[in-house]
């Protein structure tokens, strides 16, 4: 195909996907996209080491499996790169100089690993491919997740393609990369902080009486429609919290106990030190590159 004009791939006759890795990112991912049905499973194939991820997959939906990376490769068009980020250098290394790539689109979803370090180690794999660097988060194995991505120097093409696919995990958003950490920390972390609010509230009203179960999936759906009031009616958060706040009554009672233990100023410094944690990591990464370089030398 011609990469002087956009395309998006996967309306594309014959489109195959790709997972490098298949840990609890790449399933999430996969099963969003299958539910969907804008991929069939006998369209996608997975690599790993070991049987131990693969077989379940491959029995519960049908998808193809392999030991085999340079297979993935061979057989699809995009290939999402889901191996732990210290793993990866040890699979571009063998992925080298192959003659044989179908591959036109890496996605990333490595944590810590810049475009500029994809882009190279990729280079000697399928030089004109382009990279894509996202974050996203695990609610996409219910189609409900957010995704931020950055594209590539030879991406831009191809970028129909991947919001196409990212689109598909819940919303998917373009941003610099300088804000992939920040990124990161709120919607690649932020599902564990809301988690363990989920966990307060339901604990705090079994405390009160309810059953367990029923104090779950009260806590549960008033999350959700909190936020998909937030969502759909675009005001402020305070704004909506203060129309459920009547003068002298049961909710402002509760946000004094929270004020008072520093709930907010909590969720703020975990923001900023899961932002500062990503960005070691890169710098870690950049260390390593720098020290391999003159390794190599």
């Amino acid at each position: 195909m011609r990469r002087s004009v956009a395309m998006d791939l996967l309306v594309t006759e014959g489109f195959q996907l790709g997972f490098i890795g298949a840990g609890n990112m790449a399933e999430a991912i996969l099963r969003c996209v299958l539910n969907l049905g804008k991929v069939s499973p006998g369209a996608v194939w997975l690599s790993a080491p070991s049987h131990t991820r693969l077989t379940p997959l491959n029995t519960q939906l049908g998808v193809n499996v392999t030991n085999d990376n340079s297979e993935v490769l061979r057989r699809c068009h995009v290939v999402l790169l889901c191996v732990k980020p210290h793993i990866f250098p040890g699979v571009a290394a063998a992925l080298q100089d192959r003659d044989d790539v179908t591959t036109q689109l890496f996605i990333s979803v490595m944590a810590g690993l810049t475009l500029d370090y994809l882009t190279q180690a990729l280079s000697t794999v399928a030089g004109s491919a382009g990279v894509v660097r996202c974050i996203p988060n695990t609610p996409c194995y219910v189609g409900e997740g957010a995704c931020a991505y950055a594209l590539g120097p030879n991406s831009t093409a191809l970028a129909p393609t991947a919001r196409s696919l990212l689109g598909l995990l819940g919303l998917a958003r373009e941003v610099p990369e300088g804000q992939i950490n920040a990124a990161a920390a709120l919607l690649g972390s932020g599902p564990a902080y809301v988690y363990t609010v989920l966990e307060a509230l339901a604990d705090g009203a079994v405390k009160m009486g309810l059953p367990r179960e029923l104090a779950g999936a009260l806590a549960a759906q008033t999350v959700r429609g909190a936020a998909t009031m937030a969502a759909r009616t675009g005001k402020h958060p305070a704004r909506l919290r203060d129309e459920v706040c009547s003068p002298g009554g049961t909710t402002i009672a509760g946000l004094h106990e929270i004020e008072r233990g520093g709930v907010r100023a909590s969720f703020m410094s975990a923001m900023e030190a899961a932002t500062n944690r990503a960005a070691e990591l890169m710098q870690a990464n950049a260390a390593k590159e720098a020290d391999d370089a003159k390794a190599k030398k």
